[in-house]
């Protein structure tokens, strides 16, 4: 057991490397194409939004592939493909095109083969080290990789706003190309477990949203207010006069891993239903105090509670659609409850920013306390199911 531990955090390690390929230059790039490429603030956000398209298309995919290949292959060919995407974005930016049209396209492939790696990973890493420890420790793997991810984001922002200050932005995108490799060298020899007998069994991608939509519309839920919050926290506070809006997201991020840490085992002892329930109580009770902040103090203990609450949903759910699908699907099964919180993420910023326009960013909460209720009700359908531990 110790062994299938150490296991988990040396992935886990592979993966901080890699994300960080991912997370360092995300704050940059569209700031590099609006100011160095004098293109639109549109084109900018499309260079940092497109790997959302590629995710999401990519995840039936990265689900079969898991399945009939096996956990470690589905994330090592997911981090090759890191190390392609990164040459190429990194070619974008530091070779002289004669205008900005080719670099920019060169930059949007490079954006949407990181989307098909981040898709490969994140469903190979999951399923690979739930084989490794066993179904019934799932919630710590869900947690372990989510919490990783997020940490990967809280450490490259300002590490990369640091290289890019000190060598510029085209000398930040080549030193993304070795980290992915290195996460590569890790996990090389690291065991795989065997294929399942029932690993050439096919299920229908759609089939398969079929049976995870409850929890996935859940996770989709949850997402709403994390994606409003991220996305327009800082307009929030400037609307209303308040300083340190740089701390709305720290706060977020903040209670995230706090819960993260102490209660990541609780699915798997308690039932991921009631763990979601808690946590978006506890979104929704977040969304509302910013909705109702009377100062920057409140707001920003809106935002520790939305990411207290949204912390467990994922890893809660995942324990759920784990237990209704036997072993040979799990990867299908990961790929298609992750779609729901990549349409989220996706959708909720143009939607949230067009009600904001007319209505104000105060509106953007309400949208992300309804959806909290909406998870809240929907967790609620959710039946009990006893773990499946074969075809």
């Amino acid at each position: 057991m110790q062994t299938d531990i150490r296991y988990l955090l040396w992935s886990a390690a592979a993966l901080f490397l890699s994300y960080l390929a991912v997370a360092m230059p995300l704050p940059l790039i569209s700031t590099f194409v609006i100011r160095e490429w004098a293109l639109s603030a549109g084109l900018g956000g499309l260079a940092v939004g497109i790997p959302f398209v590629s995710t999401i298309l990519a995840r039936g995919y990265a689900g079969r592939f898991s399945d009939r290949r096996g956990g470690k292959a589905c994330m090592t060919r997911g981090l090759s493909i890191y190390i392609l995407a990164s040459a190429f974005c990194a070619m974008a930016v530091g070779l002289d095109f004669p205008s900005p049209g080719p670099a920019y396209a060169l930059l949007l492939a490079g954006r949407l083969l990181l989307g098909l790696g981040e898709s490969l990973v994140l469903v190979g890493m999951l399923s690979w080290n739930i084989s490794l420890l066993g179904a019934h420790r799932s919630g710590i793997v869900f947690s372990t990789v989510g919490m990783i991810i997020y940490g990967a984001i809280a450490a490259g922002a300002p590490l990369g706003f640091m290289l890019t200050e000190r060598a510029g932005f085209a000398v930040l995108m080549l030193l993304c190309l070795p980290l992915p490799l290195l996460g590569l060298g890790m996990i090389r020899t690291m065991p795989s477990p065997l294929t399942l007998p029932g690993h050439n069994k096919k299920e229908s991608f759609l089939r398969m949203l079929g049976t995870v939509w409850r929890q996935g519309a859940v996770v989709g839920f949850q997402g709403v207010g994390f994606a409003a919050l991220g996305a327009f926290i800082v307009l929030y506070f400037a609307s209303k006069g308040w300083p340190h809006a740089g701390f709305g997201m720290t706060c977020f991020g903040l209670g995230f891993v706090l819960v993260r840490l102490g209660c990541g085992h609780l699915p798997d002892r308690f039932g991921g239903k009631k763990v979601a329930l808690i946590s978006l109580t506890v979104e929704a009770c977040g969304q509302f105090l910013l909705w109702q902040a009377w100062s920057y103090e409140a707001a920003l203990t809106g935002a520790f509670f939305t990411g207290a609450g949204c912390s467990m949903v994922y890893p809660s759910m995942g324990v759920e659609v784990i237990r209704r699908v036997s072993p040979e699907l799990r990867g299908t099964a990961i790929g298609g409850f992750s779609v729901f919180q990549d349409i989220a993420y996706a959708a909720t910023a143009p939607l949230a920013g067009i009600c904001a326009d007319h209505l104000g960013y105060g509106v953007v909460f309400i949208l992300g306390l309804t959806a909290a209720l909406l998870g809240l009700l929907t967790a609620f359908t959710l039946g009990t199911v006893k773990m499946k531990t074969g075809p």
